[in-house]
């Protein structure tokens, strides 16, 4: 459906691209402005190359409408930033100027995103200096002058099997005034290594882009590629598929339960639930073979299916296993000790969060009601809802406790689909998709959002794909969260928040 300067689409339909308006620059930024301070969101904002022009698309999630309006525009060279008016496009501009070379115009701070060439032959111009290339070892960063004002690098290196990151502190003792956060240092590459599919091998770079987030990455981009090609799944491959993606919340949840309080030093909690988390992903090889979920969800529906006998021992084992994170659970938040560590530590406030279109666990513990099963529903979320967590304080106990009442809703939803499985087959037959097309496939995963954008050529094969994990849209509200406080509270703040390094480094 066209309406002005936009097309509408719900989550897993397709849209022919001919029916995709491309307004002039100030047509497209007044729709992106207007519709965000409606209440939509910046789910994606991605580039194109056309020859020498770049073709701009934005999807914004309305959930007003449960549906995206999607807008493009074309500029070349240069054109005006949306970030003062619209923060949440700060990070897709810096994106699009790294990855097509042109340069949003009065952006507050322009730097690359994953420090990788453009995409474009010869439109790396815009980020040298002296005609070399600026490098992340040298990539300027914010600076704050004053006396007794000093810095703390943290990373990109870290100790262990962490990823690579790279945090810059600037402190006045131990207060932080402000937290700037450098990340995509792995060159992935995925998004490249997904264009001229879907092929054999496009499932398995879906499932791997945030490995701790398998299902939910592989059910979005099942859900794109079935909406190109018109397939649709049974009822039965919709609630397997759910409950694959619930077990995922849970066993994350349970691991950032025990994490939290591994860092406030209350160790009974942090060795059961390390334990328990481990309980929650053999569960998942039960329902499939893989602790990950992987080779569970496909295009068309699921490999997998779950015979009576299946469904009763892991009902049996997931009740066990709850009841244990109970336990645990209810045992560090009886704890004044940890309570007082938990409670006003790396507070996020609603309207901030709002501003820079927050999502997940994150989100919803500053108030914020956003849970894509509930406002942009797909599969079998269409017909079986789960009450959405939230809390209002915004702090580190907010985002424990939203995680503790999802653990508690998650098991709930997976006894309901596993009870009473509906009939139909495993999967259907996906054809080829339909060329000159876009589709959005959207996912609630356990961190929130996950958003996969395809866009198909002549051939019906991929011209473009996007993908935006709820990562992408968090790290600034990490930052956010220690500016004014102490920086001994980063360690608690960076697990509250538990935010993905590969997510980010596509």
């Amino acid at each position: 459906m066209m309406s002005g300067g936009h097309a509408t689409l719900f989550n897993g339909e397709r849209l022919p691209l001919a029916a995709l308006p491309v307004s002039p620059w100030e047509r497209f930024a007044g729709t992106v402005v207007e519709k965000v301070a409606a209440g939509a969101r910046v789910a994606a904002m991605f580039g194109l190359a056309l020859g020498d022009d770049v073709e701009i698309v934005a999807v914004l999630a309305d959930p007003a409408t449960g549906g995206f309006a999607v807008c493009a525009t074309v500029v070349n060279g240069a054109f005006p930033s949306l970030t003062p008016a619209c923060p949440q496009v700060h990070l897709f501009e810096r994106e699009i100027a790294e990855q097509f070379g042109v340069v949003p115009e009065g952006h507050p701070w322009l730097k690359p995103v994953r420090f990788h060439r453009s995409w474009v032959p010869g439109r790396d111009a815009w980020r040298r200096g002296a005609g070399e290339e600026i490098l992340p070892s040298v990539m300027p960063f914010f600076a704050v002058a004053g006396e007794e004002v000093h810095e703390v690098a943290v990373g990109p290196v870290h100790a262990g099997v962490i990823e690579p990151g790279h945090f810059r502190f600037n402190c006045h003792g131990e207060r932080v005034l402000n937290l700037e956060i450098s990340l995509g240092f792995q060159h992935r590459g995925v998004e490249l290594a997904l264009l001229g599919g879907p092929d054999a091998r496009a499932i398995h770079l879906a499932e791997t882009l945030a490995g701790d987030s398998s299902v939910a990455h592989a059910t979005a981009y099942c859900q794109t590629v079935e909406a190109l090609a018109g397939a649709t799944p049974s009822h039965r491959a919709d609630a397997l598929r759910a409950v694959a993606l619930e077990l995922e919340r849970i066993a994350n949840h349970v691991g950032d339960l025990g994490a939290l309080a591994g860092d406030v030093a209350f160790l009974p909690t942090a060795a059961y639930c390390g334990r328990l988390r481990g309980e929650v992903l053999n569960l998942t090889a039960l329902l499939c073979g893989s602790r990950f979920g992987r080779a569970m969800v496909r295009p068309g529906g699921v490999r997998f299916d779950v015979e009576p006998g299946r469904a009763a021992t892991l009902l049996a084992r997931l009740e066990k296993s709850v009841a244990d994170v109970r336990n645990a659970v209810e045992l560090m938040f009886g704890e004044p000790s940890v309570q007082g560590r938990f409670e006003d530590t790396g507070v996020v406030a609603a309207a901030r969060a709002a501003e820079l279109g927050m999502v997940g666990v994150a989100a919803r513990a500053s108030g914020l009601e956003r849970d894509a099963r509930l406002e942009f529903p797909s599969g079998i979320y269409r017909f079986a809802q789960l009450p959405v967590s939230t809390w209002h304080s915004g702090d580190v106990f907010a985002r424990a406790w939203v995680r503790w009442l999802e653990v508690q809703r998650s098991a709930a939803f997976v006894r309901e689909q596993l009870g009473a499985l509906p009939p139909g087959g495993d999967r259907v037959a996906v054809g080829p998709l339909a060329p000159d097309s876009l589709a959005v496939g959207v996912t609630e995963g356990w961190r929130g959002e996950v958003c996969h954008v395809a866009m198909t050529g002549p051939d019906g094969r991929f011209a473009r794909y996007k993908v935006v994990d709820p990562s992408f849209h968090n790290w600034t509200g990490l930052a956010l969260a220690l500016q004014g406080g102490q920086i001994s509270d980063f360690p608690l703040c960076n697990k509250s928040f538990n935010l993905s390094y590969c997510g980010h480094d596509l």
